[in-house]
This record gives structure tokens, C-alpha cells and sequence, in this order.
């Protein structure tokens, strides 16, 4: 392939440290039906943006479908416009995705889908659409964990397919996620290098990448790359193409890796951090995603260690 453009959001600086939620409905943390207000987020969320007003320059949040007969933008406008009017001062905004469905191999329809994300993109001007690279739903039946994409040359086509596709519809640049390999709650099919993988579609496509390093240390733990050996390959990740960072609580049980979301960092993920800032030379935004929290809105006290070594080491990377 020859000289391309890849299609970074358009974020001109740094933005440092961001916050991402997944948002269900009906739970402690999300959305909820109010008597008074309508659709909007739980108090429980409410005490936690008071408690660290100032602290996250961009938010994302996960998509949840409220129904799943029908996908319409309307459907969600009270309960997102409450959302970000409970955060003003937050100014850059993004959608983490979880219908495109990257990895499909079998064609679906995607006019819906694009035109559903083009509106939300429009209302709340996202600045970009961000999905883990893999199938999240098969034959139409949604998976309980996205899978990764198929590990083969038949499956690396349609993902190439499926992403230009976005790519050429969506009204804000799609930043593919790297895929979680958490070994006992999801598994792979094919026999191609991940890391490479990772990389040719995002030079095919010209898109720009997240990588979530719970992700990339489940993929190096199933490859028993554990300790020393986690940065074996690493240059091998399209990190030409990185604008942004995920990190969320993992845990290391009996030896497995595994991505729980529990809000806690891993010393080793702080460790690949450190290694990766210098080595992404276009990364804009480092996530810490899916904090966990009192009623009051405080991190719980096992998350706060490792919450406040990622803020100095982002503040750090920021101020460069």
C-alpha cells in the first residue's frame, strides 16, 4: 500500500485524562426512569461527577440499547442531553460503540446503524466513535462478550470491509480497539498474529486505533509473555495510528489474566503505560474507564492507589 492518510479526530493538543462508563438501564450506575425528570442518570453517578468535577477533560460512554426491535437516536435524546448537562464543563465528547460489529463475517445491514450513530454524532458533536475490533453479535443474536475478530485471511478481509465502510459513512473519525483475549470468558478461531493483524487493518483503512492495554496483556498472557516478556512485539502494534488509551480494572487470578472492569488497575498496566506514551506519537487521550464508587461518589479505596499513579503519570505525559 502507499502514502495514506490516517483519519484522526480532529483534536489539535493533548487532552490528557478522559472517563469511560458503560451506562445500563435500571442500575446503580446508568440511567433510570424518574418520576419527576424523566430519563436520566442515577444520583449514584450524579455524587461521583461532584466529587471529581475537573478531574476528566473528555468523556465517552458505552452504549446500551434500551430496545432491541428498534434503533432510533430520538429514543435516547433525554436521557443523553441530561447526561451532559450534568457535566458542562467537559467539552470533548465521545460514543463508545457496540453494534458496528467489526468482525463480522456475514454481510448485515448497516444504514440503521450509521444513521442512528450520524445523529447522535450531530446532536452531541462526538468528536469520535470508538468499537473493540470483533463480533458482538452472531446470525443477529447478541453475544453476552464481544469475541475477537476471526484470527484468518478470509476474517482480516471483511474487518477491512466492514471498518472502510464506517470509515466512508460516519460523520466522525471510527477509532478501532484493539480486541480483549481474556482466556475463560471469551476465545478465538485462526491462526494469525493479533499484533500484525492489528496493524494491517489499520494501514488498509487508514484508521486511527485505541489500544486498551488490559487488551494487549490478555493477549500476551494467553502467549505466556508474562513479566519481562510483556513488551515482547510490541512494535509490531500500528502505534503510528494510536489517539487513544483505555484503561480499566484487571486482575490476575491463578495466572489468567482477566479484564473484569472492576475499576482497580494492575501495577503491569501502569507498567505499559510508562512503556507506550513516548512510543504513540499522535495519542491524544488516555481513558480510565469504568470506575467503581461509593454512594457518596468516592473511588473505592482499592482503586485510589493506582487511579492517582495513572493521573501523575497522564498529568506528566500532558505537560510535555
Amino acid at each position: 500500500m502507499g502514502a495514506y492518510t490516517i483519519r484522526m479526530p480532529k483534536v489539535a493538543t493533548k487532552l490528557g485524562l478522559g472517563l469511560g462508563m458503560d451506562l445500563p438501564w435500571g442500575g446503580e450506575i446508568g440511567f433510570q426512569q424518574d418520576a419527576v425528570q424523566g430519563e436520566t442518570i442515577t444520583p449514584k453517578m450524579k455524587a461521583f461527577f461532584a466529587k471529581y468535577r475537573g478531574d476528566f477533560s473528555y468523556l465517552f460512554f458505552a452504549f446500551q440499547p434500551k430496545n432491541r426491535n428498534r434503533l432510533r437516536a430520538e429514543d435516547y435524546f433525554t436521557a443523553y442531553d441530561r447526561l451532559f448537562a450534568e457535566v458542562p464543563d467537559i467539552k470533548h465528547r465521545a460514543f463508545h460503540h457496540t453494534m458496528l460489529n467489526m468482525g463480522s463475517l456475514e454481510p448485515y445491514e448497516k444504514a440503521e446503524i450509521i444513521e442512528f450513530t450520524n445523529a447522535l454524532i450531530e446532536r452531541y458533536r462526538l468528536t469520535w466513535i470508538v468499537e473493540d475490533l470483533g463480533l458482538w453479535s452472531l446470525h443477529g443474536k447478541v453475544l453476552p462478550f464481544p469475541l475477537p475478530p476471526y484470527l484468518t485471511q478470509e476474517g482480516l478481509k471483511a474487518c477491512i470491509r466492514n471498518i472502510a465502510e464506517y470509515q466512508e459513512k460516519l460523520l466522525a473519525p471510527l477509532c478501532v480497539e484493539f480486541a480483549g483475549f481474556t482466556e475463560g470468558s471469551n476465545f478465538y478461531i485462526g491462526e494469525l498474529d493479533a499484533f500484525d493483524y492489528f496493524r494491517e487493518i489499520a494501514m488498509e483503512t487508514g484508521s486511527p486505533v485505541t489500544i486498551d492495554l488490559g487488551h494487549v496483556l490478555s493477549y500476551q498472557w494467553l502467549k505466556g509473555n508474562t513479566g519481562e516478556r510483556m513488551f515482547e512485539g510490541l512494535e509490531r502494534m500500528p502505534l503510528e495510528h494510536c489517539f487513544e488509551f483505555h484503561l480499566s480494572g484487571c486482575q490476575i487470578i491463578k495466572g489468567k489474566f482477566r479484564d473484569l472492569h472492576h475499576g482497580v488497575l494492575l501495577d503491569e498496566q501502569l507498567q505499559l503505560l510508562e512503556y507506550l506514551l513516548p512510543r504513540c506519537p499522535q495519542l491524544k487521550a488516555v481513558t480510565y474507564e469504568d470506575p467503581h464508587y461509593t454512594e457518596d461518589g468516592t473511588l473505592i479505596a482499592k482503586a485510589q492507589p493506582n487511579f492517582l499513579r495513572m493521573q501523575e503519570i497522564v498529568e506528566r505525559w500532558a505537560g510535555a
